[in-house]
């Protein structure tokens, strides 16, 4: 996979201001951010932020992926921080516009461009542990970035944890920091401890997500995956690979799934499992470490399943199959 995903910047991003009313939309320079040492989002993490693409399509047109969708759990991320309300509206400009500006810069696929919309309490107040910022700050950075399985596919390895916990269960669905920070032990223990690559959270009711994706599993023609509630990332892409599945003829099952079932199920010879998101969109499951021991998915190898819904999620995406579902805008 490609460990620089991310690193590099466009010049500049949009930028608004939140002061009692949303302030204009403005571009700055986007390595530099004037920030007090004491605002709100350094001491208590209210921060929430998005991860979306754009993407050049062969007649030359630049086409950003279900921004709308996005534009939703960003302002119900800040809605569950009590982050300043924004409008759909003026969160599509802020992020058409930058896109809109440096589209010359959408590399072809399977490139792309990354949007990173960001939100943030900016009010200087460290005795406000307890009450939200009054003051925010919103913008968009840019990042163009390769393919995510350069070097090709891998199978990953996960450990499934029954003990550890993600982030607040009641606070999973919120995109923000500070539930990325706090999986961030968890991970480097099992990177350490069990060679993993990625922990598999699993709660009272069963499997949950990664500290970084959402998790599903396929099994003959069955593809289970938890359910949404409170205590998980809605993820995008699981949305729309869900919809691609039951297109395809499978039978897509949301609910809860624990350990034992979990483990059972990946003996099966064509039991296939995959972490969705928008980076690497799906990327294949070949091992679950539990209690110490290695439990191979199906035969360990990344299979045939994952990568067609992959690969057919990528060719909307592409512009190299009919968006029929009207996923796609059009922004240069």
């Amino acid at each position: 996979m490609a460990r620089d995903f991310g690193t590099r910047f466009m010049p500049e991003m949009t930028v608004s201001t939140f002061e009692g009313e949303w302030g204009p939309i403005a571009f700055q320079p986007s390595d530099k951010l004037t920030v007090h040492p004491g605002a709100h989002v350094l001491h208590y993490a209210s921060t929430c932020f998005e991860g979306l693409k754009a993407f050049r399509h062969a007649d030359g047109s630049v086409k950003i992926f279900r921004m709308d969708k996005n534009i939703k759990r960003f302002s119900q991320s800040s809605q569950l921080l009590c982050l300043p309300a924004f409008t759909d509206e003026h969160a599509g400009q802020m992020i058409t516009d930058v896109v809109e500006r440096f589209a010359a810069d959408v590399p072809a696929p399977p490139a792309s461009m990354y949007i990173r919309p960001t939100h943030i309490g900016l009010e200087a107040a460290i005795g406000k542990a307890a009450e939200p910022s009054d003051t925010s700050m919103m913008y968009v950075l840019l990042s163009p970035v390769g393919d995510y399985f350069t070097g090709g596919e891998v199978s990953l390895r996960l450990l499934v944890d029954d003990t550890g916990m993600r982030c607040g269960d009641d606070h999973g669905m919120v995109k923000g920091g500070g539930n990325y920070a706090s999986a961030l032990k968890h991970i480097q223990r099992a990177i350490a401890e069990h060679n993993a690559q990625q922990v598999l959270f699993c709660n009272e009711r069963g499997v949950s997500e990664t500290g970084a994706a959402n998790f599903i599993l396929i099994d003959g023609n069955e593809l289970i995956t938890k359910a949404l509630d409170d205590s998980f990332l809605h993820g995008v892409t699981r949305d729309s690979l869900l919809t691609i599945a039951a297109e395809k003829g499978y039978t897509v099952v949301e609910r809860d799934i624990g350990v034992e079932e979990l483990l059972e199920r990946a003996k099966n010879p064509d039991c296939e499992a995959g972490l969705s998101g928008t980076a690497a969109v799906l990327a294949a499951v070949g091992t679950f470490i539990y209690e110490g021991k290695d439990y191979a998915v199906g035969n360990g190898e990344p299979g045939p399943k994952i990568r067609a819904l992959r690969e057919h999620l990528n060719a909307i995406q592409w512009g190299q199959a009919e968006d029929t579902h009207g996923w796609l805008t059009t922004v240069a």
